[in-house]
């Protein structure tokens, strides 16, 4: 029944520290104090940010059934460095600004080894799907 040891759960927990607390220091105060440029600009973006951020605090309590949010904070990220920052390194054309953003999402780097992977193959990959109809 315990898929999941109490050293990994723990573990979980600081990823979603690190998420909410990160992401909390570094995305709500433009998301409370913004000018009309900035939303109309940005806003969209911050907003979900804002949004990962407090949803990475339910995986404080909960943290094997909010799996899939740190999945998907890896994969957005690992799409951003495959598909945006590799091109523009490999094109000697990174900016400031690009290597800001690609030093952020090299943070993730620290999820990897706290993910437990076997639960994630068990009930993500190898679990057979529900069904589609009744």
């Amino acid at each position: 029944m315990n898929e999941v040891s109490l050293v990994r759960l723990y573990a979980l927990r600081i990823c979603y520290l690190i998420l909410a607390v990160g992401l909390g220091i570094y995305v709500w105060p433009s998301v409370i104090h913004h000018t009309p440029e900035f939303a109309a600009a940005h806003g969209i973006q911050w907003a979900l940010l804002a949004g990962l951020g407090l949803t990475a605090v339910l995986g404080l309590r909960y943290p094997v059934q909010m799996l899939p949010l740190l999945l998907f904070e890896l994969l957005w990220k690992t799409v951003y460095l495959l598909a945006f920052a590799l091109p523009l390194w490999s094109a000697h054309q990174v900016t400031p600004a690009a290597l800001e953003d690609i030093h952020a999402c090299l943070m993730v780097l620290i999820f990897i080894p706290l993910i437990p992977w076997s639960y994630v193959a068990r009930h993500y990959i190898l679990q057979p799907g529900n069904r589609w109809k009744s």
